[in-house]
């Protein structure tokens, strides 16, 4: 049964699909959502009902990028298989890695992304070059180690693989974007086989949610689209500049 304030969660997961599709940082708005409309569920319960909402647009999204963009295969698949493994193993340590320990991490390497996209100015605009064979042994390691990160952790997951792809391999934005919908719909399924094992899901409230995360998808992958790399490149630092404040919000508070 859905709570009364249901269509406060589709909105959230309507926009957190589009955000997401765009350039990244959907859980900004949908994990929030979820713990300030059910402050006394279980942090499991609401993360698994969050990663069964995403999952449908970001798969959606990934769909509509394989169907308009030159998809860099070569690296794509090792990166995928690596980042499945990596979440699910990530998900099964979670509970053993303190997080405070883990958030001053996670803050210095976005600062870091963050700066060095801002100071390269034409960073992800057009591609450098292709991905040749000598890649996958790389994109394996950045699968799994981002898929690792999200099984733990989790927020910047996507920002993380969009400058992977770009900085490591030449990509542009767009097909860097493209790239990491697919990677991130394989580690949010991983989590979700987690998180489903140990009944940690609201089924009827996620499968609600996905399908507004799901037209939100949509709509994103097709802005992305439209307006490109140097586009994608603004909405890429605001998402990292959001979610830098957001970490050291919560570092602060403890």
């Amino acid at each position: 049964m859905l709570p009364d304030f249901w269509p406060l969660l589709l909105a959230a997961s309507f926009f957190a699909g589009m955000v997401d599709a765009v350039g990244g940082g959907g859980g900004l708005i949908q994990v929030p959502a979820l713990l300030s409309l059910f402050p006394a569920a279980p942090i499991a319960t609401l993360f698994g009902t969050n990663k069964v909402a995403s999952v449908v647009g970001t798969a959606a999204a990934a769909l509509h990028f394989v169907r308009r963009v030159r998809m860099p295969w070569l690296i794509v698949v090792p990166a995928t298989i690596a980042a499945f493994v990596g979440s699910f193993g990530g998900a099964i340590f979670a509970s053993a890695l303190p997080r405070r320990i883990m958030l001053p991490l996670v803050i210095a390497l976005m600062i870091g992304a963050a700066l060095y996209t801002f100071l390269k100015k034409d960073f992800g605009h057009l591609a450098t070059r292709e991905p040749v064979a000598a890649d996958r042994p790389k994109a394996a390691m950045l699968g799994g180690g981002v898929g690792f990160y999200d099984g733990i952790f989790g927020p910047g997951t996507g920002s993380f693989l969009i400058f992977g792809f770009v900085r490591l391999f030449g990509l542009d934005m767009v097909r860097a974007n493209a790239a990491t919908k697919i990677v991130n719909a394989t580690t949010n399924v991983a989590a979700i086989l987690f998180f489903a094992f140990h009944g940690a899901v609201m089924w009827p409230l996620a499968l609600t949610m996905a399908a507004a995360n799901f037209c939100g998808a949509q709509v994103g992958a097709r802005v992305a689209l439209r307006f490109g790399s140097k586009f994608l490149r603004k909405v890429f630092l605001v998402a990292v500049v959001v979610l830098i404040v957001k970490l050291v919000i919560d570092f602060l508070r403890g």
